[in-house]
């Protein structure tokens, strides 16, 4: 067969319908690179794995903090939010029977160590509550963290020892924690005494 030869107005024809389509395809590339003002989730992110090279990724959310770190406005806000859950769910489900076994405190924000405890068994809590957690999530919340927790606060023993051990009976006291050890001084540094290891033999 021979060749289909056409003729040079043909061509020029051709050739300008292919260069259309080029600038065409130009312009729809600047058009997708204007409309894309937000970064694609990477398909990755669902199961924990980062993107892959060159791929934009999500911003990680903001990390939880001890409440114990937090300070000013930041603080009373964290405490009233804790507070709610504590006398709202806590205390009304779980709180039981106050007794000398199984003291309670109507001011326990002021007890530092029981904030920290029950600020770590909410934020347990709000993560096992979650259905990523699954259908196991409160059960596990419950056998280790809840039944944990509460003992460590209510001990007969433990930090609200010298408060209420009668709910028709009120009381609150912040029991003295131990003093600085000895290797740490008022300026915060070691100064040995005589005979300690590390002085200069004489």
């Amino acid at each position: 067969m021979e060749p289909i030869r056409l003729p040079d107005s043909g061509l020029e024809s051709i050739e300008a319908s292919v260069r259309k389509l080029f600038d065409q395809s130009a312009e729809q590339a600047r058009q997708l690179d204007s409309l894309a003002v937000a970064p694609a989730p990477s398909p990755f992110s669902a199961f924990g794995m980062p993107g892959l090279p060159g791929m934009p990724g999500q911003p990680a959310p903001p990390e939880p903090r001890p409440i114990l770190e937090l300070e000013g406005e930041e603080y009373e806000t964290e405490l009233d939010a804790l507070s709610d859950w504590v006398d709202d769910c806590l205390m009304a489900v779980y709180g039981a029977e106050v007794t000398t076994a199984a003291p309670w405190c109507e001011q326990w924000q002021e007890h530092d160590d029981v904030v920290a405890w029950l600020h770590a068994l909410w934020m347990a809590y709000q993560q096992h509550k979650d259905p990523e957690a699954g259908l196991s999530g409160m059960f596990v919340w419950h056998r280790d963290f809840l039944t944990h927790a509460m003992a460590a606060v209510r001990a007969p023993g433990g930090p609200l020892s010298a408060c209420m051990t009668d709910p028709d009976r009120p009381a609150h006291r912040v029991l003295p924690g131990p003093k600085p050890s000895a290797w740490t001084s008022h300026t915060g540094t070691h100064e040995p005494e005589d005979g300690e290891p590390g002085e200069a033999a004489a």
